[in-house]
């Protein structure tokens, strides 16, 4: 077991997503940077998929109440444990009683923790990703106690594991959306050129840029939408849907990023530039 002593400003428990029930109105949700989870889990002997502890911007303060072995990688800060500075990117063993204090993300907004054999919260649609009104909790609140599996086991044998995303990127690599051909020439030329910054309306729904393109008079049928589709209001304001965002939508959906791009947009905080590229 881990018991919360802190829980940091949002912190959820998070898979690679509940697939297969998007036609019944359900959001994928699952790890807003799936790369930087699954090297977590790839670094603890895990498959990719398990679930793992999603933070954003500031962590938690977590106890351990049993052996098991942890890994931190994304966006982390000052990580802590019992005191003592530890580095993302690398496994560790922990024990009973032994504290770990993930403080704030500063190169990159979300980290993620995982231990071996994965958190073994409740699963709700063949996933343990957290998502309000699906399951029990939205969020991490002090003094909770989340199951794991005690492991006295050794740390996993090195192998190769996949190199960290670097965050500070700023391209965005998307494919033409279903009505980008509808955008005039220079809505074009703006969406190719352009330098556009995160808005703080920003979240595991979606994220919204400050800068807009030309307004337009487009309308179509509500469609389907996925995670990283890039939608256009009437009014030129662009919204990129994330991991929890709704399965259809009526705005236009002018560019579809990229896995690796999602992952990286989840990482940008307020008022960060990024540019797309198709």
């Amino acid at each position: 077991m881990i018991k919360v002593l802190e829980p940091g400003l949002f912190s959820t428990i998070q898979d690679l997503g509940r697939k297969g029930y998007r036609d019944k109105g359900v959001p994928l949700s699952g790890a807003m940077d799936s790369h930087s989870a699954a090297l977590a889990n790839t670094l603890v002997g895990n498959p990719e998929g398990a679930a793992v502890m999603e933070t954003t911007m500031t962590g938690p303060k977590l106890q351990f109440d049993g052996e098991t072995v942890f890994a931190i990688t994304g966006g982390s800060g000052s990580l802590m444990l019992n005191g003592e500075e530890i580095q993302p990117v690398r496994a560790y063993k922990a024990k009973r009683g032994d504290i770990l204090d993930m403080g704030r993300s500063n190169n990159g907004l979300r980290a993620y923790l995982a231990v071996r054999k994965g958190f073994r919260t409740v699963e709700v649609l063949g996933s343990r990703s957290w998502y309000v009104p699906l399951t029990p909790s939205s969020h991490l609140k002090k003094g909770d106690i989340l199951p794991v599996e005690v492991y006295s086991g050794e740390l996993p044998k090195s192998r190769r594991v996949p190199k960290p995303v670097d965050f500070s990127k700023k391209r965005l690599k998307a494919c033409k959306g279903p009505e980008f051909t509808l955008l005039s020439t220079q809505q074009q030329r703006q969406l190719k050129t352009g330098i556009f910054t995160v808005a703080k309306e920003n979240n595991r729904m979606a994220c919204q840029l400050n800068e807009n393109l030309l307004p337009h008079e487009m309308s179509i049928l509500t469609s389907a939408t996925l995670p990283g589709t890039v939608q256009l209001t009437p009014a030129g304001k662009m919204i990129i849907l994330m991991r929890d965002a709704q399965t259809t939508g009526g705005y236009p959906r002018i560019l579809q990023l990229e896995e690796e791009a999602i992952c990286l947009l989840a990482q940008k905080h307020t008022g960060e530039e990024i540019m797309f590229s198709f």
